[in-house]
């Protein structure tokens, strides 16, 4: 991703950081900041939500970065730091009640510029988003919109990669469904074979 900046790659910040260079984690955070964000908000659907599990990611990412062992690649284990970390704002959202003012339906949109097709039909897929179930949902996020390949996702989920495979499958057709598409009949095994590069 573009939004990286150039400099030291991200095992030698963490050696840096452990060894007591507190700079290093600030270029940590400066390099990984939207991406965590990105995958936040298109778990979570809204942005404050998302804002604030970004937020949490990023400090628990610093607080547990002794725990990083360079095992995978630093994006997958942040990328696991962040899933955990929606999937306990998530919890949190089932447990407290739903409150909307009589006002919040009618609320416009923000003016753009050009660009109300697009926002409009990206505010269609992110709510369609929103209505799948949270487990396909993450994988879907992971796979299509992070673009990680399974055996990435299945690090960061820990989960075998056929499960992973399954449940982007199943996302994808609980996404065309909620988005009014009616999903083409496949194979079981068609997620394998349509992303061959993934596996």
């Amino acid at each position: 991703m573009a939004d990286a900046p150039p400099g030291a790659p991200d095992g030698e910040l963490v050696r840096r950081f452990l060894a007591g260079d507190t700079g290093a984690a600030s270029d940590l955070i400066s390099r990984h900041e939207r991406r965590v964000y990105a995958v936040c908000l298109r778990v979570l659907g809204d942005p404050d939500d998302a804002a604030d599990a970004a937020q949490d990611a990023l400090l628990a990412m610093i607080r547990k970065l002794d725990g990083f062992r360079g095992e995978a690649a630093f994006t997958t284990w942040i990328y696991r730091v962040a899933m955990n970390v929606c999937y306990d704002h998530l919890r949190r959202a089932q447990r407290r009640p739903l409150l909307h003012r009589a006002d919040d339906a009618t609320a416009p949109e923000p003016a753009l510029d050009d660009h109300a097709d697009a926002v409009a039909g990206a505010h269609d897929v992110a709510a369609a988003l929103a209505r799948v179930p949270e487990d396909f949902r993450v994988a879907i996020v992971l796979a299509d919109v992070q673009d990680l390949p399974y055996d990435e996702i299945a690090k960061v989920l820990d989960l075998p990669v056929g499960t992973v495979k399954s449940r982007v499958h199943r996302g994808r057709i609980a996404l065309a469904k909620a988005l009014g598409i009616e999903p083409a009949v496949e194979p079981a095994d068609a997620p394998a074979a349509s992303k061959e590069r993934r596996s």
